[in-house]
């Protein structure tokens, strides 16, 4: 049974400010979440902080990220994200999300948008973990086990390319649970996305990204390249890393790890299987106009092997290095935009 979604109206609250005291654990440092431990803390003394009830929503503890809090419904007591935008900035960084068919499961949705005087809180379903997390515990992930998820992995962009939108951003952190189980995967988010004003034309000049996932092509200063290729490439990054528990291309120097990157060093172990190292490769390739396309990976013969997955065409689906980081540090260097040029 599938559930049709539909565009989440915004609700106008005039006065959307916190008035509830509630007691929190302190500040944890510099560690996020996924380096907390197992057990619960013990914290020598709490301190006050301010909870936000927006109708019939209360926003509880912060989040890994900047405005991100966990929110709880008052009535159901189900609980969801809340990202937290400026009111007159929320359309523009929410657009790639009206973009998308909202019968896309493999894509996080709004479920609600609430309006205040400065802020705007949009509403999404929780998860139950990231990607990166999961790969970093596992070290790494079995063949059969990857197989799936990076198939639903290959969906959400795959989706997202067919609507115009390049993702630029694309990592195994932008992957999150749907499930206890950990098997069934979503995109979170879309804020850090680019909206092609002609999905025919994927053509880029911005430099944004992750170090380690970042394309050959978007290293080279001034050069436009092809945004849906430069995510195909973000795409082998992430299997190899899911396969092997490290990146393809590390360095502790980023200049050194952008010229690894820029000459393709990289090797593939004989550890899995030829089909998945032959994906890999066309995946990875320095040539963009070469790398597999996401409806072209969701065909290729890996994913037919010893699997019932299944490839819709588009007209179908409308009808229907170094080892993964213990310590995630974020800095200057953890992405690379315009201001941040490579020592080549």
């Amino acid at each position: 049974m599938s559930v049709r979604r539909t565009r989440p109206r915004p609700i106008i609250i005039p006065n959307a400010r916190k008035n509830v005291d509630l007691q929190t654990p302190p500040h944890l440092g510099n560690l996020t979440p996924d380096l907390q431990p197992n057990s619960p803390p013990v914290f020598p003394c709490a301190t006050q902080h301010e909870v936000a009830r927006l109708g019939q929503y209360i926003l509880t503890e912060p989040l890994d990220g900047e405005d991100v809090y966990q929110a709880v419904n008052i009535h159901t007591h189900e609980k969801f994200i809340c990202k937290v935008y400026d009111i007159h900035a929320y359309r523009q960084q929410l657009r790639a999300y009206w973009s998308v068919d909202y019968d896309a499961d493999c894509i996080n949705h709004i479920t609600e948008i609430i309006l205040g005087e400065t802020k705007a809180y949009a509403f999404f379903e929780k998860n139950f973990g990231d990607l990166h997390t999961h790969v970093r515990n596992e070290r790494k992930l079995k063949e059969r086990e990857a197989k799936k998820l990076f198939a639903q992995i290959v969906r959400a962009v795959q989706r997202c390319h067919e609507n115009g939108i390049v993702l630029r951003d694309l990592k195994l952190r932008k992957f999150v649970f749907q499930d206890e189980l950990r098997k069934k995967l979503k995109l979170e988010g879309l804020e850090d996305s680019f909206v092609l004003e002609d999905e025919h034309d994927d053509s880029m000049r911005d430099k944004h990204g992750c170090p380690a996932y970042v394309s050959p092509e978007i290293l080279c200063a001034n050069t436009p390249y092809s945004g849906k290729a430069a995510d195909m490439w973000s795409l082998g990054v992430i299997l190899y890393t899911m396969l092997f528990g490290r990146y393809p291309f590390h360095d502790t120097e980023p200049s050194a790890l952008f010229r690894k990157i820029l000459r393709g060093q990289y090797n593939v172990p004989e550890t899995v299987s030829s089909k998945a190292r032959c994906l890999i490769r066309s995946l990875l390739r320095q040539d963009p106009s070469e790398r597999l396309t996401a409806d072209e990976v969701l065909r290729h013969p890996w994913f037919r092997t010893g699997s019932t997955f299944t490839v819709l065409q588009r007209s179908e689906r409308k009808n229907l290095d170094q080892e993964v980081p213990d310590v995630y540090v974020e800095s200057d260097e953890d992405d690379v935009d315009d201001d941040f040029a490579p020592g080549l």
